[in-house]
């Protein structure tokens, strides 16, 4: 049987005609920058996410950028984050010249270690910018360690829509801001790229607001410098339909995660693969396992039909670009064996009980005969 990694022709299938009607309201609008569409979208999902004002932007990548901006991070300043997730969340804090200050991350939960966080904290650090890793949401004590400093929290939510932390509360909601991306590989997925800043502080997203058009708080003024970052509408109408139907879409991924964990327990694969823990909140944009022979075990699933993706294989402190950090292997262990031991298995809510046994006992194939 093969099982993509991914297959968002299920999804479409379901809502075509919810999808179709908002593209078709959009193009009869001929509004397709900004406007109505949008300001209803940030609405919506100010919303769902539980904070006073949301701002849509052009990518996730955007929204990190654009966040940091507001905090007006200049070149020699740090920003604190983990060596182990997508390489925009260090590359927009390299972009303004800021220093990207590493943290390792916990074994279990691949996120960043409150445990080592303060001692990376120094006089020159901006921001904190923790990041939800795969829709599992970051220790409080990341935040309460940061506030004691006096550093406000970037969130890097870009996996984690829907998410809630081990104290209730809702990615995007936790920080001075929330950042997050509507790839469409994201659980809330646009037509193609979109993000979101998220905030209670209205001062921050006044500031926000006037960057995504280039700094001007009314059309040809200009008091700063910003960027390109505007929504366009028909991300906005694609992902107000889509939002709607999140919470069910969440809610399967947990269910097909918690099938995975039984049927691993079931082929007496523990002493082989570690699956994710069952955490309440974590949204499962990737279901991520670790094994030993990782590259082995995904060339057998690939020879097999089962789609499977490596995130990530190489951390930020080992990659060229950031070379003049100075870091050298082993400054970062438990990232550094996460990148040789994590794999992502297909997770989608369209998943079938058929197709998440196939994935497991192809796995179990292949231990099998080594």
């Amino acid at each position: 049987m093969n099982v993509p990694l991914l297959d968002l022709r299920g999804q479409y299938a379901a809502i075509r005609c919810e999808i179709d009607e908002a593209i078709r309201r959009v193009v009869e609008s001929q509004y397709f920058i900004l406007g109505p569409e949008v300001k209803a979208f940030e609405e919506e999902i100010a919303a769902f996410c539980g904070v006073g004002r949301a701002i849509g932007v052009s990518s996730g990548t955007d929204a990190l950028l654009v966040a940091l901006m507001a905090l007006e991070v200049q070149p020699g300043d740090e920003v604190v984050t983990s060596p182990f997730t997508f390489f925009a969340t260090a590359g927009t804090i390299a972009r303004l010249g800021a220093v990207p200050v590493f943290v390792d991350i916990e074994h279990d939960s691949f996120n960043i270690d409150p445990s080592r966080l303060a001692s990376a904290i120094g006089p020159r650090t901006k921001a904190v910018m923790p990041v939800h890793l795969y829709g599992r949401c970051v220790d409080p004590a990341v935040h309460r360690i940061a506030a004691d400093a006096g550093v406000p929290v970037v969130e890097d939510a870009a996996q984690a829509i829907g998410g809630t932390d081990a104290e209730g509360r809702t990615a995007g909601a936790i920080g001075l801001c929330g950042c997050f991306s509507f790839f469409p590989t994201k659980n809330l997925g646009g037509f193609g790229d979109a993000g979101l800043v998220t905030t209670d502080d209205d001062a921050f997203a006044d500031l926000v607001e006037a960057l995504r058009v280039h700094g001007g708080e009314r059309r040809y003024y200009h008091r700063r410098v910003g960027g390109n970052f505007r929504l366009d509408a028909l991300q906005a109408a694609v992902l107000r339909v889509k939002l709607g139907h999140l919470p069910d879409w969440n809610a399967a991924r947990r269910e097909n995660a918690e099938t995975y964990r039984e049927l691993i327990g079931e082929a007496g694969l523990e002493d082989r693969i570690t699956p994710p823990a069952d955490v309440d909140g974590h949204t499962y944009n990737q279901f991520v396992i670790r094994a030993r022979d990782r590259d082995g075990l995904r060339a057998h699933l690939q020879r097999s039909g089962i789609g499977s993706e490596v995130y990530y294989p190489l951390p930020l402190h080992q990659q060229e670009c950031f070379a003049y950090l100075g870091h050298s292997a082993g400054d970062f262990p438990v990232a550094e064996a996460a990148s040789r031991e994590a794999l992502a298995l297909p997770i989608y809510p369209e998943l079938t009980d058929e197709q998440l046994a196939a994935v497991i006992e192809a796995i179990a194939g292949y231990y099998r005969r080594s």
